[in-house]
């Protein structure tokens, strides 16, 4: 089964720094308006303050650009790159007021980029070796979604739906006020056709049962079925009876301890939510180089 990858447009990135500056620089930023001469250049270098995967180099590109189009990067460690203390991943050259304007948004864009890259390298890492895929999925910050599934791939991992617009994903609310896993099924079959729609669709089971259910209706309708919060060996016993007529999703309570042991039972992909609301932001700043 394929997972829609997006990339990051042109578009969306313009419009988050344009609304990141109207929010933060307003009318001007008047403390540098008020002390540095307008004609004024420095260098300053991105200093990693932390161990971590780095994310949002490309996305600090753009940001400097946008202020200063005459700006001079020199990237030394790219988006992926692991980094420790000390490192220097890129030194910049550009007016001192465009510099001074978007060195907060650079800083928490990578600082928080680069925490959901590291967390999402350690997942990855943990089941190096299966056939696994990690996926991310919406628990993400408002607005900045496309950010943060953006340092999800960065790090490693596979983004999943991007809304409720790209992947049809009956969950237990779902289940529970249209009636069970039959009527669903049926619905969002008749939808698709009446749309001239082409989805994939995940459905979620809750126990061994609902399994059986979808199988038993799902045939050339649902993609995916979701193990929700199974134990060890309930997720085994899923797997084999599911075998290979629909790809199968663990979710539930995943963390760094348990998702070798759930790639092991030999599903296809593992979701966490962790991955993007659940990070710790990596220090880094940005200093002038005098």
């Amino acid at each position: 089964m394929q997972h829609l990858i997006q990339e990051a447009s042109d578009i969306q990135i313009n419009d988050f720094i344009d609304r990141a500056f109207r929010e933060d620089v307003g009318e001007g930023d008047h403390t540098s308006l008020a002390c540095i001469p307008a004609d004024h250049r420095t260098k300053a270098r991105l200093l990693v303050k932390s161990t971590c995967v780095l994310a949002g180099v490309e996305l600090a590109e753009r940001i400097f650009r946008k202020v200063d189009d005459t700006v001079k990067l020199d990237i030394f460690m790219p988006d992926g790159t692991a980094v420790k203390y000390g490192d220097v991943a890129f030194i910049v050259e550009c007016n001192s007021r465009a510099l001074l304007q978007a060195e907060r948004l650079v800083l928490n864009s990578m600082q928080r980029m680069s925490g959901i890259a590291t967390l999402s390298r350690e997942f990855v890492d943990k089941i190096e070796g299966t056939s696994v895929q990690l996926l991310d999925t919406r628990k993400t910050t408002p607005l900045l979604r496309f950010l943060e599934k953006w340092a999800v791939r960065i790090g490693g991992a596979t983004n999943y739906r991007f809304g409720l617009y790209d992947w049809i994903m009956v969950k237990d609310n779902h289940l529970d006020a249209c009636g069970g896993i039959m009527q669903a099924i049926k619905s969002v079959a008749d939808y698709q056709q009446k749309n001239g729609l082409e989805l994939g669709f995940t459905i979620e089971t809750r126990n061994l049962d609902e399994v059986r259910e979808v199988m038993a209706y799902g045939k050339g309708i649902v993609t995916q079925i979701m193990l929700d919060n199974f134990s060890l060996d309930m997720t085994k016993e899923a797997v084999a009876l599911i075998g290979n007529q629909f790809s199968t999703e663990a979710s539930g309570g995943v963390n760094l301890d348990t998702v070798r042991p759930i790639a092991e039972t030999g599903v296809d992909y593992i979701s966490v939510g962790a991955l993007t609301h659940s990070y710790h932001s990596k220090d880094l700043s940005l200093k002038v180089m005098k």
